[in-house]
């Protein structure tokens, strides 16, 4: 048998685009919101609602990462915002030059805010930097309370957490105490909003909360 060392970061490609593509998304003051949750979190739910509230004020983009299928970015488009979906045929996040390919299909002059949503997923999504300012992760609460010691990377690394689907706890188990334990056990200084996008419920919370980062980083940036 022979022994072969692997002495390349695999990931160092990916790093080299996405600050490529960083840098043309700060220069123009965008803030980027990375997306993440697994599948049937609601994540485009909550998004369409996002959209909706904060369209007339902000100029948002948005990209759309799916294993196949272009549903949901017929949604987003739906709500009038420029949008760009990404195909990956199988793999299971988005990556830089994916990112870098979409970017260049989008009006950068004139976005505001730019969301990412990425592949259904809590592994792997987590692992690739996309250019993003924030990750941000959606769990429903029809997924139970454990997955953050489950999935440990990407609560780590989220700058906000949002449970979605609040009004669907009474039907579940969910330990709202527990969860809350966890995560912050994980990451003390992420952000964490409740949401349900049958009742509005939450969504004016999560806008000012993205409008404040906006404008911080437009003052940043000039």
């Amino acid at each position: 048998m022979r022994e072969i060392k692997v002495v390349t970061n695999i990931l160092q490609t990916n790093d080299e685009i996405t600050a490529k593509n960083k840098s043309i998304l700060d220069e123009k003051g965008i803030y980027v919101v990375n997306l993440m949750s697994s599948p049937g979190s609601g994540k485009t739910s909550l998004l369409e609602r996002i959209i909706a509230k904060l369209r007339n004020d902000i100029n948002i983009a948005v990209i759309e990462g799916d294993i196949y299928t272009i549903k949901d970015a017929e949604r987003i488009e739906a709500q009038g915002v420029p949008v760009v979906q990404i195909n990956t045929g199988g793999a299971c996040h988005l990556d830089g030059e994916m990112i870098k390919g979409a970017i260049n299909a989008l009006p950068l002059d004139n976005v505001d805010l730019l969301v990412i949503e990425n592949v259904g997923n809590l592994v792997c999504p987590a692992e690739f930097e996309i250019g993003e300012d924030i990750k941000i992760c959606v769990l429903s609460t029809t997924e139970g309370n454990d997955k953050p010691l489950k999935y440990p990377l990407m609560f780590e690394k989220s700058g906000a957490v949002i449970l979605n689907k609040l009004d669907l706890i009474e039907f579940t188990n969910f330990d709202k105490e527990e969860f809350y334990r966890d995560i912050k056990a994980l990451n003390a200084n992420m952000d964490t909003f409740e949401t349900s996008c049958v009742k509005n419920q939450g969504i004016d919370e999560i806008c000012s909360w993205l409008v404040s980062k906006i404008q911080n980083k437009k003052i940043k940036v000039k």
